[in-house]
């Protein structure tokens, strides 16, 4: 069950790079607007059919929501520290990482079971598919590496040096290339997907934690932590195109369907969280709204329709549903405690056998072991 809201875990590593940024300034957009009352309605107009998949670090556990009804169809137990997750371009299962247990996890999204476990580095913090789903990439942050896992036979397959302490990292939607941000650092690694091998590191500033491809491939924004600032590289030549401010301590970014806007979730610190998302037009790269979304918003997700952006605010023990038609919340869907990484399943939800599920996560000596891989 979920910790009482405020509830830190006895170590929270793979937060630790996000933990550091300055307060917000006083004024970074042009309109900031709350919402017009407390959004707890569970149903709200243009909803989709999908599963939003929430990684709860600090509640050890995952949420698995319904969108339809933004409701939680059910939460998988037993994931000791997942800081973030990705559901396959199939839909068909959702990886995630165990930052305590230096694990990435495949689970069947079908049947809510733990399919294998496979070994990684230091304090893995984020996982991504390759757009063929046939390569995942885990980010590990104390060892300055990736590792490359083959999903086929649930095998990792490279280790790939980076820049200090990777933490966000995104496939090119052409599939051949992953953007790495290094979290204490001050630049993008650039993985080749075909060699498994960095290629070059682009300078960008300071403390980026997240990256997220224009759809077209063109453009990959990035959250600078410490900077309170979104910035802004063009793929082809590799270049710092600019940078704008957006609240204090942004995390996550991604990108709408249309490449509209750039959403940035500003977490801020746990003794001055931030409570907003900045939305970023996308062709005049300047911020034209702000939006009360919940404390600490640190994760967001767009479902493939551009209607709705997810974010989990990680010191509100909570999901906000961002209608990005209204630019306004109409919906927030209480989970376990940290909500963390946040992904979209376009596939209608299976029934759930229970409200919890245990997944049987190997002992910490035997996370290596062949029979957890099947």
């Amino acid at each position: 069950m979920a910790p009482a809201a405020g509830t830190t875990p006895a170590s929270p590593a793979a937060v630790g790079p996000v933990a550091t940024a300055p307060a917000a300034p006083a004024a970074v957009a042009p309109d900031t607007t709350a919402p017009a009352a407390p959004a707890a309605a569970t149903t709200h107009a243009g909803m989709v059919q999908g599963t939003v998949w929430v990684a709860n670090e600090y509640g050890n556990s995952i949420s698995a929501i319904d969108a339809s009804t933004n409701t939680v169809i059910t939460t998988l137990m037993g994931v000791e520290g997942p800081h973030n997750l990705q559901v396959a371009p199939d839909g068909k299962s959702v990886w995630a990482v165990s930052g305590h247990e230096s694990l990435a996890l495949m689970i069947d999204s079908t049947t809510y079971q733990l399919h294998g476990t496979v070994p990684t580095g230091k304090e893995p913090a984020h996982i991504i598919l390759t757009p063929d789903g046939k390569t995942a990439y885990a980010t590990n942050g104390d060892d300055d590496t990736v590792t490359a896992i083959d999903v086929a036979t649930m095998k990792a397959i490279a280790t790939i040096p980076v820049g200090a302490y990777p933490h966000g990292l995104r496939p090119s939607p052409d599939g051949k290339w992953v953007y790495v941000a290094n979290a204490k650092g001050t630049t993008l690694s650039v993985i080749e997907i075909a060699t498994n091998t960095t290629v070059t590191d682009i300078e960008v500033g300071q403390k980026p934690v997240q990256v997220a491809f224009a759809p077209d491939g063109r453009s990959v924004y990035f959250s600078l932590n410490a900077e309170n600032a979104v910035g802004k590289v063009d793929v082809a030549t590799r270049t710092l195109v600019g940078k704008v401010k957006v609240g204090g301590g942004p995390v996550q970014v991604f990108v709408t369907p249309d490449n509209r806007y750039v959403l940035a979730a500003n977490q801020g610190t746990k003794d001055n969280p931030s409570t907003t998302v900045s939305i970023i037009d996308t062709a005049t790269f300047a911020v034209v709204k702000t939006v009360e979304t919940g404390t600490g918003a640190h994760g967001v997700t767009i479902d493939p329709s551009g209607r709705h952006a997810y974010i989990t605010n990680i010191y509100g023990n909570d999901v906000a549903v961002l209608d990005l038609a209204e630019q306004r919340v109409v919906a927030t869907i209480p989970v376990d405690a940290g909500p963390n990484g946040i992904s979209f399943a376009p596939l209608t939800p299976a029934a759930a056998p229970a409200s919890e599920i245990a997944l049987p996560m190997p002992a910490h000596d035997d996370k290596d072991m062949p029979d957890m891989q099947h």
